[in-house]
């Protein structure tokens, strides 16, 4: 599992020309299934995210995680982060997950952020979805399980 993170001041998702997701301040995960995750797997990296102490405390430290800002979680399935490059000008996508059991762990990790309590909007799976956001910082992260 991979996971792109981004400190976010607020980010939006619209699919055929209607915003279906926004969030204020928090965190935007592009979240990429990969073959052979499980939920356990999915439990742990949700449960970094979500306590990454990754927003700045009154000194200006990072020194708070969403939970502790009250901040919000907005998800986005990403399956090419699963995708190989190394080979040729053209990206290999046998390391993502089928369709079908990575909508469930999806689906699982979703249910997992909003379980610690942090207000969480997705997308959705399998749309051809438009990003909107204002990266605060700019602060991102790559994490992988």
């Amino acid at each position: 599992m991979k996971a792109v993170i981004q400190r976010v001041k607020n980010a939006s998702i619209t699919v055929d020309g209607i915003e279906i997701a926004k969030i204020g301040p928090g965190i935007l995960t592009l979240l990429g299934i990969c073959r052979g995750d499980d939920e356990a797997a999915a439990e742990k990296l949700i449960s970094k995210i979500c306590g990454l102490r990754i927003f700045e405390d009154p000194q200006g430290k990072m020194n708070l995680s969403v939970q502790d800002i009250q901040g919000e979680h907005l998800v986005i399935s990403q399956f090419t982060l699963a995708g190989d490059c190394n080979s040729g000008r053209r990206p290999s996508f046998t390391g993502a997950e089928t369709p079908v059991l990575a909508k469930a762990l999806y689906e699982k990790a979703i249910e997992f952020s909003r379980g610690l309590g942090v207000r969480t909007s997705t997308g959705v799976f399998q749309a051809d979805m438009k990003v909107s956001l204002l990266n605060d910082g700019p602060v991102t992260f790559i994490l992988e399980s």
